[in-house]
């Protein structure tokens, strides 16, 4: 290797950049990965939606084509028929658009009156989310998003505790969030249905799961909500028309199947790209046990063992890639780190930067890469007969 300065320094720049291109996919992929991961939808993938629809189908003499509504006693039925599998049913109520308005301004605009669940990952930046209090005690308490707020009351920081003119009914504002796509007011469920004349007709289901593994679990828990619900309110269970349905849960194994897929991908293109640079680590042993024939002969001719020859090219191979490898792991690292400065605060790669666990599998992948290089030069020099390497010149 000190011998051929260029000849060693040309074949290590070729597993070099063959590590450094596997550890920014393979970072890339990782940053993808922990986007999806940390996203709303990956943290509360244990949920079904379900939305009232059309029935597509005739059912005990009733015509297709019939609204079928979502009703109040459908929650208690839904978590009855599957122990283990609901944790809970809350319900949701949309209200028709209204007029809020402040002295400063007003807005035309609807509400969702919810249960606290309904927040999931949502930041409240200022005050509080709708609480079991509000429900019990059916407050007139409202969230607004930081827009309207922004609107109603000129600086939403200071919105929380304001009056809010509802429809001709005072509100008390309890809270203002600030999201990059929801706009949604939110009211206690309690109270919206006391605005709608206590009728028991449902905008939305939101069913929390449980204990579900698989793919399978998440149809077979969605075919036995169906049910329940073609039961009770009159449609055939597999009338997927009667009844909208939006199995977060399934949605999430499938996204995390590509997830897994992407990760196999660049790991390949990331392998295949070393691999040009070990072939030319395993070319240049070739020609180094060439050059070496003659010293090889005498080496056998006195007494050397084959595992010495063998082990000679082989930790010859291994610490080209090694050195070489370090260094490409070591521009991958700053890449990530440059990639990391590049996307902060990304939705599309979070946090791609090389760990301990990345480390360790391109180190193993290293000395694997620089024993198999080597392995085939050195079982050539093996098959140099020692009367013929001292012929050699």
């Amino acid at each position: 290797m000190s011998t051929n300065k260029l000849r060693t320094a040309l074949t290590g720049m070729a597993v070099a950049w063959g590590i450094f291109m596997l550890i920014m996919l393979v970072g890339m992929a990782k940053g993808v990965s922990n986007s999806f991961s940390s996203s709303e939808f990956a943290k509360t993938s244990n949920v079904i939606m379900l939305w009232p629809g059309r029935a597509s189908k005739p059912y005990k003499g009733l015509k297709e084509g019939r609204w079928i509504p979502l009703k109040e006693r459908n929650l208690k039925e839904i978590e009855h028929d599957n122990p283990g599998k609901v944790v809970m049913a809350a319900p949701s109520v949309d209200g028709q658009s209204t007029i809020m308005s402040t002295e400063r301004d007003y807005v035309s605009r609807s509400y969702s009156g919810v249960y606290p669940e309904a927040r999931e990952q949502l930041v409240i930046d200022y005050g509080r989310f709708i609480n079991e209090k509000d429900l019990a005690e059916q407050r007139k308490s409202i969230v607004l998003d930081y827009k309207t707020a922004e609107q109603l009351y000129a600086d939403p920081t200071k919105a929380v505790g304001k009056s809010l003119n509802v429809g001709g009914v005072a509100f008390n504002v309890v809270g203002v969030y600030d999201h990059e796509w929801k706009t949604d007011i939110f009211i206690p469920y309690t109270t919206a249905r006391a605005l709608a004349g206590y009728n028991d007709d449902l905008g939305m289901i939101r069913v929390v799961t449980g204990n579900l593994k698989s793919e399978e679990d998440a149809e077979t828990l969605e075919k036995s909500i169906r049910a329940t619900l073609g039961r009770s309110n009159s449609h055939a269970a597999d009338d997927n028309s009667a009844i909208w349905v939006w199995n977060r849960f399934e949605s999430y194994l499938a996204n995390q199947k590509v997830m897994n897929i992407l990760n196999i991908v660049m790991w390949v293109i990331g392998l295949l790209t070393l691999i040009t640079g070990i072939v030319g680590v395993s070319n240049i042993m070739f020609v180094s046990v060439r050059e070496r024939t003659h010293e090889i002969g005498v080496r056998r001719a006195i007494g050397a063992k084959p595992r010495n020859i063998l082990a000679q090219v082989i930790v010859e191979s291994v610490s080209l890639t090694t050195i070489f490898g370090y260094i490409g792991i070591l521009l991958g690292t700053v890449g990530t780190e440059i990639l990391a400065h590049v996307f902060a605060g990304s939705d599309f790669i979070k946090d791609p930067t090389v760990n301990l666990s990345l480390a360790m599998q391109v180190t193993c992948v290293l000395i694997v890469s620089g024993a198999l290089a080597g392995i085939f030069p050195a079982m050539r020099a093996l098959k140099v007969r020692p009367v013929e390497a001292l012929r050699t010149e």
